[in-house]
């Protein structure tokens, strides 16, 4: 699912499975626990996208698969898939990958102490939007990746900056209580 272009100050509040697409006069939010998010900027164009994926892809077969599908096919919630409608999207605006500088965040673990055996999911979600950042020759300005707890995204299209607040499980079920 995508979220309509920003304009005249607005603000965007991504759930999971959404990406948007915006100008200077643009903010886009999130709030992500094992998620992650990538946030693409182009800082000549002040133009941005940003994405709340839940995985890192729907299957094994990646960006093969990816070539055969329709944009209408695509499915936010995946990262790959995520990246390829946000680039599509910033292509429609002159906006080449090249151009772009990104972003990672999320990939929190929200349950440590209920750690099972395996990769956690937080920690394929962070690697993997590394790997497709990379395949795409999209340097990684900076991330803000793993650890415990959720994280609350905020993307100033208009300078590039993005702040993220990482707030443990504890500070999470405190801030619930209040």
């Amino acid at each position: 699912m995508t979220t309509p272009a920003c304009g005249a100050h607005r603000e965007i509040f991504l759930k999971p499975g959404e990406y948007a697409v915006g100008d200077a006069s643009c903010r886009i939010r999130t709030v992500l626990g094992s998620c992650i998010s990538i946030a693409l900027w182009c800082g000549a164009a002040r133009i941005g996208a940003m994405s709340h994926c839940l995985l890192p892809t729907r299957g094994r077969a990646g960006v093969e698969r990816l070539r055969g599908l329709e944009l209408l096919e695509l499915d936010a919630s995946y990262a790959d898939e995520a990246l390829r409608l946000m680039l599509h999207a910033l292509e429609r605006r002159h906006v080449q990958a090249a151009q772009c500088s990104a972003k990672i965040f999320g990939g929190g673990s929200m349950f440590p102490a209920h750690q099972g055996a395996g990769v956690p999911v937080g920690r394929r979600n962070g690697e993997a939007a590394r790997g497709l950042l990379q395949a795409c020759g999209i340097q990684v300005a900076s991330e803000s990746l793993f650890g415990d707890g959720h994280r609350q995204v905020v993307f100033d299209v208009a300078s590039g900056d993005v702040w993220a607040r990482q707030l443990a499980p504890a500070d999470a079920a405190a801030g619930l209580a209040t």
